[in-house]
């Protein structure tokens, strides 16, 4: 069987980016050369999210999302994702009329959580994914309890987000105080961390974090590859956590 087309739709370009490199590496370590699904990524202006998400358009944002589906429809996709987790709560939206199918994060994300026995895990990212019920009504689903950071510790991790990793700039300091979040996390409580933010990634690494980490993102990936072939028998289903 013929592997399938893959469409990656991109918000952040560093988060975009990231996912790209990843779709590309975990389907080297899952497949044979000649099987390597093709992966085509479109994005609509990064700034015209922005907008539309502080205003809180969410039509808007699922009319880009839309557009970007349909130009890698049009190039040979057969179904789509998005790494980007503030969009998340649009993409339903965007599938309505939308000629290709969505793969979407949090319900895997919930799977992974569950298959692992977690009861507790803490959450990095913007201010609106934290606070919001992308994951929450998913994990909680599972019976696995969301803690997020402090009201003060969300601000400083979205001033992060937005003003550094969206720029590409990943800062020592930065690297640090998102340690610090963490670790308060695991005196709480928390068992692991979810990454909520495609960005996140670039300043977070499993060997230098207090706490096993998961990201939404690359498990997303690997669904997809997954789906995209027949992966080889010795091929993981999901990254591994540590």
């Amino acid at each position: 069987m013929p592997s399938q087309h893959v469409g990656i739709v991109a918000v952040s370009p560093e988060g975009a980016a990231l996912a790209y490199r990843q779709f590309h590496r975990h389907a080297t370590q899952m497949t044979m050369p000649e099987d390597r699904p093709c992966v085509t990524m479109h994005g609509e202006p990064f700034d015209q999210y922005l907008k539309a998400i502080a205003e809180q358009e969410w039509e808007t944002v699922a009319m880009l999302l839309r557009r970007s589906a349909e130009c890698l429809a049009a190039a040979g996709a057969v179904f789509c994702i998005t790494p980007d987790h503030v969009v998340q709560h649009a993409v339903q939206m965007a599938e309505t009329g939308c000629p290709i199918p969505w793969l979407t994060m949090a319900q895997i994300l919930a799977d992974q959580v569950g298959q692992d026995g977690r009861q507790s895990v803490g959450i990095l990212g913007t201010r609106m994914v934290t606070n919001g019920s992308a994951y929450q009504t998913h994990l909680g689903l599972k019976g696995v309890k969301v803690m997020t950071p402090s009201p003060e510790e969300v601000d400083e991790v979205d001033s992060i987000i937005f003003q550094e990793l969206v720029l590409g700039e990943t800062r020592d300091a930065s690297r640090q105080r998102l340690g610090e979040i963490i670790s308060r996390l695991g005196d709480r409580g928390a068992e692991a961390i979810v990454m909520g933010s495609s960005e996140v990634p670039l300043l977070l690494s499993r060997s230098d974090c207090p706490l096993p980490l998961y990201d939404p993102g690359e498990i997303q990936v690997v669904r997809a590859v997954t789906m995209a072939v027949t992966p080889k028998p010795e091929a993981r289903d999901s990254p591994t956590i540590s």
